[in-house]
């Protein structure tokens, strides 16, 4: 009798253990990747091996997508010279399957993440060695691999979910884009 009861017992503090854990909520800034080339993730559906080849990835940036609603955003919500996660969450990560340059610097393939310091007329992107992070609370400049200025250009539509995306230019380099609220910026990056 006593083995019963203690394997009741047991059963019922496994069932209610299992129980507890509890589902994250919601978050207001959803995740979501970009990819070069920019149908990377279909690859698995090309019909020819060198379709399939063309869709391998190179570049894959995981980030978090906060909404203006409304807010006032470069400046004051997030401010100007102080490190910025590129986006909302976990710092951002951008990952190289080949090794890439960025400005002066060549970047081994490998997992990063991208910090930005932002200014009114530009921001100089970072990509760091210091992954799964959350925020730029723990950034360690000591650590950025790679660091380039460009300037920042206004659009028209306010961009209400900050957006990132992966293209190649004219000039033949990949461009990595972002934009949020009325500000965009475009950091080349070349291939090797």
């Amino acid at each position: 009798m006593k083995s019963l009861f203690l394997s009741a017992l047991v059963l019922f503090t496994s069932l209610t253990a299992a129980n507890s854990q509890e589902f994250a909520k919601v978050d207001k800034s959803v995740l979501d990747i970009a990819y070069y080339p920019a149908r990377a993730a279909f690859k698995n559906f090309a019909k020819t091996d060198e379709e399939k080849a063309g869709l391998t990835p190179k570049i894959r940036v995981i980030y978090s997508r906060p909404l203006a609603s409304g807010r006032s955003i470069f400046g004051e919500l997030v401010p100007f010279d102080q490190p910025w996660r590129v986006g909302a969450n976990e710092s951002t990560e951008i990952q190289f399957l080949s090794p890439v340059q960025i400005g002066n610097n060549v970047v081994p393939a490998g997992r990063y993440t991208m910090y930005a310091m932002l200014a009114k007329d530009n921001w100089t992107v970072k990509i760091n060695l210091d992954v799964d992070g959350w925020g730029a609370y723990a950034y360690r400049p000591e650590m950025d691999v790679a660091s380039i200025t460009v300037p920042t250009a206004s659009v028209s539509e306010p961009i209400d979910a900050f957006s990132v995306v992966l293209y190649e230019a004219p000039s033949g380099m990949v461009h990595l884009k972002m934009g949020w609220d009325k500000t965009v910026v475009e950091v080349p990056i070349k291939l090797l």
